[in-house]
């Protein structure tokens, strides 16, 4: 900064005004929660526009969407105001500074046993809070991308055309099972032939071991007997524990089932596995603690693969 140069500063009453039009994705709403007028607000908000020298709201109908620059703003609206109320709460309520969340996102159809595994030894931990959503894969990078989510994970890695810049760290991968409470054909030949037939229940077809089991049975000339096609992991278990059919699951889906020896057939797609990745802004993980929970999941799922 030149010398005598007087430091840029933000209007913070037209931010928190933003912040809360954002969070209430309407006008008209945030101005009966403030109780000023829905020009007043407007006003505002393309004064805060102009001093950053972006729009933040596009009109959809009757309501508002936030542009790109809007995302961002909003992330970093969301980090300025919860620091604020860490203020309060340690100097004038003589609180403690509360802990902010390590805010998580997870794909629809991944396993809750994943999840589950992930986030045990987060939750064991006193400076550690965690949140978790579940969404679609591009709504939660998204979500990344302007600051609302710390990671995300998927099962599968963000494309290569993706606008936002986000990291991808392998967690390990699985080997892929047709698993169930139904015994395999006692006289089965070469795989997978042997599944002519066979009642199946596989994953929807956005699913990445989907389109690879597909081409296998494609290629051998096999024609499968599909009886459900499921994007959730735990109904896919369900199925599998029906007995009227073999789920196409990761190992981690049905680890206890594997263990406990619920599952009658077990038997291992060859060349098949799925892998499992965390998604971050950031190139490597900011706390030590996450790094080493990082660490820990990956051992855990290198040992599933034993």
């Amino acid at each position: 900064m030149a010398q005598g140069t007087a430091p840029e500063w933000l209007n913070y009453l037209h931010l928190k005004r933003f912040w809360i039009i954002a969070r209430e994705r309407s006008l008209t709403k945030a101005a009966k929660l403030l109780r000023v007028s829905q020009s007043t607000l407007s006003e505002q908000v393309s004064e805060l526009e102009e001093w950053l020298g972006q729009p933040l709201f596009e009109r959809r109908g009757r309501g508002l969407e936030l542009t790109d620059a809007g995302r961002i703003a909003l992330g970093h609206a969301e980090t300025i105001f919860q620091t604020g109320q860490d203020l309060l709460d340690e100097l004038r309520r003589g609180k403690s500074r509360s802990i902010p969340p390590l805010r998580i996102g997870a794909v629809g159809p991944l396993s809750k046993n994943l999840q589950f595994d992930f986030i045990q030894p987060l939750i064991a931990r006193r400076d550690v809070r965690v949140s978790v959503a579940a969404g679609s894969f591009d709504d939660l990078l998204l979500r990344l991308g302007s600051r609302e989510l710390d990671v995300v994970l998927s099962n599968m890695p963000p494309r290569m055309d993706m606008q936002t810049e986000v990291f991808s760290h392998l967690l390990g991968e699985m080997p892929v099972y047709l698993t169930g409470t139904m015994a395999l054909p006692t006289k089965r030949g070469e795989f997978p032939q042997w599944l002519e037939g066979v009642p199946l229940f596989l994953p929807s077809r956005q699913s990445h071991v989907r389109s690879d089991f597909d081409l296998l049975l494609e290629e051998a000339g096999v024609k499968p007997d599909v009886r459900a096609e499921v994007d959730d992991m735990a109904l896919l278990r369900l199925l599998a524990l029906s007995g009227q059919g073999l789920a196409l699951v990761p190992a981690i889906v049905v680890k206890h089932e594997l263990k406990s020896k619920r599952m009658k057939s077990a038997f291992r797609v060859p060349g098949l596995s799925e892998r499992f990745y965390a998604i971050t802004s950031k190139r490597r993980f900011g706390a030590g603690w996450l790094a080493e929970t990082v660490t820990r999941f990956r051992e855990g799922l290198a040992a599933l693969n034993r």
